[in-house]
């Protein structure tokens, strides 16, 4: 038989669901922003409120060829990770035809979506020289450009460095050049080996701006300053009408003297331009143009990447980790950066087209990476995103972004919120009718969880994406049902302990060590169920497991810091003796006519017959 609990205080364990409810609320309310509906309002799944969905389009296939089903799933299996790491956004990842990938999400992500598609391929590169971006202005008008190869003021000595193959101020140029494609590879950077393809495309943009142009283009050694020589404007002008894909195929060293080519073109390329890691790069930082040595740390590299706050400025950053190899070139890389201190190079992380920070190395970095620059939160975690599951198979062009509704869902909604509340109705109204005073009990320990749960997900949403779909929904429905479940356990156990003769107030601590373990059985089973759910299914299937997990867990905590300590001070009471107000019935009056003095017998003598 169970022994009973040692004199409890419900005071301490009701003052700690307070204290939960307390600082529940406080997240919930000023975590948010904007009015009180932004504030109080959880994310909404796609089938509910509707949402985005952006087409990306498979691009730069070798030969024109369709890609591989391989590479379309490949694909489709990073997106899917990167805009639904959890599990629990509720986005729809879908392959359509040949060389299609369909992305929705819930509510009004466009810009984020069209940013998904991003190959996010990283290289780390020493910066050789820098000079000012000329801009949309007129590079004839423009101040010398700076041709220096020091560094801009040193970032953290924490950011990540790039490779120093060469210290060299530029590549060496050939004067010459010809109409054929041949000719035209032949006259790139000497550390540039140029694809078949490339090589036509550039011998188009040779024939476009001319030969002469072309070889005293090839020929500059250095940023043009069109003050100095304003001939050169006039020479050059035809730069000027090349588009961002033509650019791409020109020389690196073509790319950085040339001030017609622009950081808006520079940045336009085809993703994929610069992502040999051994040829040298051009790339530009917000007005700076950056003059790249080969990459000798990647992104494959990488084991791990996070986004964060730096405690130092308070700025978004993202940090990496990474495999063992990769860190000791990474460590190598700073080393060589740094050398010793007589003459620290300024690095670059270079993200597809762009550099997305520059700093100079300050000492050999032999531990992880920081990437430090002007984050927003959200690009500081799509940053993050991409770099932890890797760069695409393939490149995408995104398609414009359409919105769908929700009409279906939203009745859908409407249908469910109307039977849950009838639902809801008549599990009180038959607590009250069987349980009486303890169908109190379970209406407020049914609206505590329904508070819990509310702010969870509004919580959970902000945190970690959470929306809830229909499929969500419902698991907060089947979790409230178990909630209800575990009443009918307790209070039939504490009819038992009654039956056996014991007092209501020695009765609720027997019955609830009972029942204690009843409960925690029955909701690690569900726990369990939920678990294994959410790792082997996808899709609205494992929001459903993932609703399910968290409101049962939320539960336990009403059923141990609410339903016990309330059932202890409620056996104080003169109600709770009452059999027409504890809702104990004939329990009770059986237990009282039961408690007098046992009934005795006695035995006369009968005289013995003759």
């Amino acid at each position: 038989m169970a022994q009973p609990q040692a004199p409890m205080r419900p005071s301490r364990q009701l003052a700690v669901l307070a204290a939960i409810f307390i600082v529940l609320a406080a997240i919930t309310w000023f975590g948010g922003s904007g009015g009180w509906r932004n504030r109080l309002e959880p994310k909404l799944g796609l089938d509910l409120i509707g949402g985005t969905t952006v087409t990306l389009q498979a691009q730069n296939l070798e030969g024109g060829k369709p890609p591989t089903q391989e590479q379309m799933e490949t694909a489709r299996r990073i997106i899917d990770q990167r805009v639904n790491g959890l599990g629990v956004s509720e986005a729809e990842v879908v392959v359509e035809g040949n060389n299609n990938i369909v992305v929705s999400l819930p509510g009004k992500s466009d810009d984020r979506l069209k940013q998904i598609g991003q190959t996010a391929e990283l290289r780390f590169r020493t910066v050789l020289n820098q000079t000012s971006d000329t801009g949309a202005t007129d590079p004839s008008a423009s101040a010398s450009p700076s041709a220096s190869g020091s560094a801009q003021p040193a970032s953290s000595s924490s950011a990540p460095a790039s490779p120093s193959a060469s210290s060299s101020a530029s590549p060496a140029a050939t004067p010459s050049a010809t109409g054929s494609a041949a000719a035209a590879a032949a006259s790139a950077t000497p550390s540039e080996s140029v694809a078949p393809d490339i090589a036509t495309q550039r011998a188009a943009v040779q024939q476009k701006l001319g030969q002469d142009v072309w070889a005293a283009a090839l020929a500059e050694q250095a940023p043009v300053d069109f003050s100095q020589d304003p001939t050169k404007a006039e020479l050059y002008k035809k730069f000027k009408d090349l588009s961002p894909e033509e650019v791409a195929v020109l020389p690196a060293s073509m790319q950085y003297n040339i001030p017609y080519i622009t950081c808006d073109k520079l940045s336009h390329r085809p993703v994929g331009s610069i992502s040999n890691p051994k040829e040298q790069a051009v790339a530009c930082g917000p007005g700076v143009k950056y003059q790249l040595d080969v990459a000798k740390v990647l992104g494959t590299d990488v084991s791990k990447a996070s986004s964060g706050i730096n405690s130092q400025n308070g700025k978004w950053t993202v940090n990496l980790s990474f495999h063992a190899d990769g860190q000791n070139r990474w460590t190598d890389l700073t080393r060589e950066a740094y050398n010793g201190g007589t003459d620290s190079k300024q690095v670059a992380v270079v993200l597809d087209n762009e550099v997305v920070s520059a700093p100079t190395i300050q000492n050999v970095i032999p531990g992880d990476a920081e990437i430090s620059g002007t984050f927003t939160k959200t690009e500081a975690q799509l940053l993050a995103s991409q770099l932890q599951y890797g760069a695409l198979p393939l490149s995408f062009k995104s398609q414009d972004a359409q919105s769908i509704s929700a009409t279906l869902g939203s009745s859908h909604l409407e249908a469910g919120l109307l039977a849950a509340g009838i639902g809801m109705l008549l599990v009180v109204l038959y607590s009250f009718f069987y349980y009486r005073l303890l169908g109190g009990v379970i209406m407020i320990s049914l609206v505590l969880s329904g508070l819990l749960v509310f702010m969870a997900l509004i919580i959970l949403g902000r945190w970690i994406g959470f929306t809830l779909s229909l499929a969500g929904f419902a698991g907060f429905i089947v979790s409230l049902g178990v909630a209800a479940d575990s009443f009918v356990i307790y209070f039939e156990r504490l009819k038992d302990e009654i039956r056996d003769g014991r007092s209501p107030r020695s009765a609720v601590p027997r019955a609830w060590v009972r029942a204690r373990r009843t409960i925690i059985s029955a909701n690690t089973i569900t726990l369990l169920a939920a678990g294994i759910l959410y790792f082997v299914s996808i899709g609205s299937v494992k929001g459903f497991a993932f609703a399910l997990g968290v409101a049962t867990i939320l539960d336990l905590v009403v059923v141990f810091l609410f339903r016990h300590p309330i059932m202890t001070l409620f056996a104080r009471s003169k109600a709770f003796l009452s059999p027409r107000v504890s809702g104990l019935g004939r329990v009770l009056e059986r237990s009282g006519s039961d408690s007098g003095p046992a009934p005795t017998t006695t035995r006369r003598n009968r005289p013995k017959e003759a």
